[in-house]
């Protein structure tokens, strides 16, 4: 990013900044004594903390990779480290104090803000710092290492998930869909220890429980979260009923039963959070012969945010004890930013990638100078935002047409591909309900019947019946609440957003063209919109005001109830 390009961009954050956060209006005010003590406060923090967090990160993301004992005993070590550093009372009080007393300048005011929710769940007794943290090392490393053993073979998970896409046995599907969620019944006991220990925490922090302390934290008000999603699932029900019906009468031909009769496993995914239907099977064929990594690097390049730099310290393959899922790693918030990923062929990997890949290029592409405090994506909704709005061109003909593959009849592909990116957002939505609902209840009340208030949600808001006589801790199969608790909600509010910048995106970079066909490729106009008017700011601005920047309105529903309608 060079320094004319930037210039506008630093003066516009400052006014919109100083304008919309602290309703200063005269720049020319001299500093205030909390200035100056929020200076120093923050070198300090850069001098002292900042190694321990790059460390930690480090350690964090090799242990992802090997899953050995003793890389995650280092990454553990790190963070205890790091947690202690954080936990010092004296910091955390002269922290407070500058904050109460109030920083005039904004960019100072604003790195205060942040580590002040950085400083405060660390609060803590030593001890109770370090039992968190060994506990979650030890159920992620018990979720990294465990694989689902049917007939005495092990399946990683890319396996459990082509039995349940491609399998039309339902013994075969039943047998498979219990083995992958077998990892529960062996981390419940720890799991409902760690859910009692981070609700303790909480308490001594002053807040009734964990999820209301992640919130806060997350600068989220929690009414206004359950607001959108009350507002969602009336808006959704209706649409999702449709195309749920749809989708049961084509599994109930396809299993010869009724669609009463159909349980979990008929469908193509362990959560049934993902479209049900599917390409063709020459569409599904097409992609299986693509070359992932190749189309992700043109496509990157060719929107002007080259990310070869990224694949080149990332982790791209399965390997044993390595995390069968997928993320990505600002390591030190300075260029190192990686993702893993375990590519098999096919348009999961692709879309998955692509996905990761989005949030590399956007802790990549922060403004250089803004300081490390808050030199990371305004929020994770923004983050999750940018991946799954760059996800969706995985299914549009045009962008595939457009990073080079020759796409099978394609008016054909146009029509399916337009149906199964409705149904995905769809059933997505509605499993984004459940886990939100899920984890309010189980930090309120872990001693309650957890297996079945999880199916009674999954039958309220997904509509799939609960397996009859079944009593296990069936939750426990989703790594999120290990590794990211109170975050799920995240991901729909982040689909909210893709749509609002994306439709800002035909707006101002297509010339107000619809927003269905528009598909970035080879257009890096693209790439400087997101860098300056989403990248660039970093947490400089918060998640609403991000939005209004952005796009020029507060996070609403509108451009993706739009994308919902869309056939």
């Amino acid at each position: 990013m060079t320094i004319n390009r930037t210039f506008s961009v630093h003066v516009f954050f400052s006014l919109l900044t100083i304008a919309m956060m602290f309703n200063i209006h005269d720049l020319a005010a001299e500093e205030s004594p909390a200035d100056a003590r929020a200076e120093r406060f923050v070198a300090e923090f850069q001098r002292t903390v900042k190694p321990l967090e790059v460390e930690a990160c480090r350690r964090s993301y090799a242990a992802q990779v090997t899953g050995t004992d003793e890389d995650f005993r280092i990454k553990e070590e790190a963070e205890r480290k790091l947690d202690r550093k954080l936990a010092d009372p004296q910091s955390f009080a002269a922290l407070k104090a500058i904050r109460k007393q109030g920083v005039k300048d904004p960019l100072l005011a604003r790195q205060i803000e942040v580590l002040y929710l950085l400083y405060l769940p660390k609060q803590l007794d030593p001890e109770l710092l370090d039992r968190i943290t060994a506990k979650e090392n030890a159920l992620q490393k018990a979720f990294n290492t465990y694989r689902a053993r049917v007939g005495g073979k092990e399946l990683t998970e890319n396996d459990v998930r082509n039995v349940l896409r491609d399998s039309n046995d339902p013994a075969e599907r039943k047998t498979v869909w219990e083995a992958s969620k077998a990892v529960g019944p062996r981390v419940e006991a720890d799991f409902l220890e760690l859910v009692r220990l981070r609700n303790a925490a909480a308490r001594k922090l002053g807040y009734p429980d964990f999820f209301a302390l992640k919130l806060a934290t997350g600068e989220q008000n929690p009414e206004a979260v359950f607001k959108v999603f009350d507002e969602l699932d009336a808006a959704t029900k209706a649409m999702y009923r449709e195309v749920k019906a749809e989708t049961d009468a084509a599994l109930a031909d396809r299993f010869g039963c009724r669609p009463k009769e159909l349980r979990p496993w008929h469908y193509s995914d362990p959560f049934v959070q993902q479209a049900q239907i599917r390409l063709s099977d020459a569409a599904q064929q097409f992609y299986r012969q693509a070359d992932i990594l190749k189309i992700c690097r043109a496509f990157y390049q060719g929107i002007g945010l080259p990310i070869d730099d990224v694949l080149q310290r990332s982790d791209l393959y399965e390997k044993p004890g390595k995390n069968p899922h997928a993320f990505c790693e600002d390591v030190d918030r300075a260029g190192d930013v990686r993702i893993l990923v375990n590519i098999v062929p096919g348009r999961e990997w692709l879309a998955t990638t692509l996905h990761e890949l989005g949030h590399a290029a956007y802790d990549k592409y922060i403004d250089p100078e803004i300081p490390f405090a808050i030199h990371t994506a305004a929020h994770p909704l923004t983050t999750e935002g940018i991946a799954l709005m760059v996800e969706r061109v995985a299914d549009h003909p045009g962008w595939l047409t457009a990073v080079g593959l020759t796409v099978p009849d394609r008016e054909q592909f146009q029509a399916e591909a337009a149906r199964v990116r409705r149904h995905q957002l769809l059933f997505f939505s509605r499993w984004s309900q459940v886990m939100l609902r899920f984890e309010k209840e189980l930090y309120a009340d872990p001693d309650q019947d957890l297996n079945k208030l999880w199916w009674d949600l999954v039958e309220k808001y997904q509509e799939v019946p609960r397996p009859e006589g079944r009593n296990a801790p069936d939750y426990l199969s989703k790594i999120h609440f290990i590794c990211n608790p109170v975050y799920y909600h995240n991901y729909l509010l982040g689909d909210l957003f893709a749509s609002q910048v994306h439709h800002a995106v035909a707006r101002e970079v297509y010339g107000g063209a619809d927003p269905a066909t528009v598909i970035y490729a080879d257009n890096a106009a693209v790439g400087r919109f997101l860098r300056e008017r989403v990248f660039a700011p970093g947490r400089r601005l918060s998640w609403n005001e991000l939005t209004r920047f952005a796009t020029g309105e507060e996070l609403n529903a509108k451009a993706y109830a739009e994308d919902l309608q869309a056939k």
